[in-house]
């Protein structure tokens, strides 16, 4: 596998939205709304990572420590796909941020070989 191969290289964009666990759109917690609309959109894919500790515009601290437990953790909607697809999402997410962070990375991807696909060259477990 070398940088030269084509096929297994390429060039994306990744959005990652930052929001607290709690931010809700109308009655749904926005980090699903957002999952849901680049899912219509037919993005390739949208996880969401909840964080243990973090802080954002309130300053306030929020953690999963027992003796603080907070309901409103931080939140990551991480997408990846094609820079004009990503960019084509983005008024998706007016109504839904509210001054949240959006942030916007280029990225490289890397196809490896899944279980069970033919490996390209001799070798252990080839």
């Amino acid at each position: 596998m070398t940088e030269a191969d084509p096929a297994r290289y390429g060039k994306a964009l990744r959005l990652t939205v930052l929001l607290g666990e709690s931010d809700q759109h109308h009655h749904r917690p926005v980090y699903a709304e957002i999952v849901h609309r680049a899912h219509a959109a037919g993005l390739a894919g949208a996880s969401v990572f909840r964080g243990i500790e973090g802080f954002g515009a309130s300053s306030m601290v929020h953690t999963t420590r027992l003796l603080s437990l907070s309901e409103d953790l931080p939140v990551a909607v991480v997408i990846v796909d094609e820079a004009d697809r990503i960019r084509a999402f983005l008024p998706e997410l007016e109504d839904l941020t509210g001054g949240s962070p959006v942030l916007l990375d280029e990225v490289q991807t890397v196809r490896l070989p899944g279980r069970g696909a033919p490996r390209e060259s001799g070798g252990a477990g080839a």
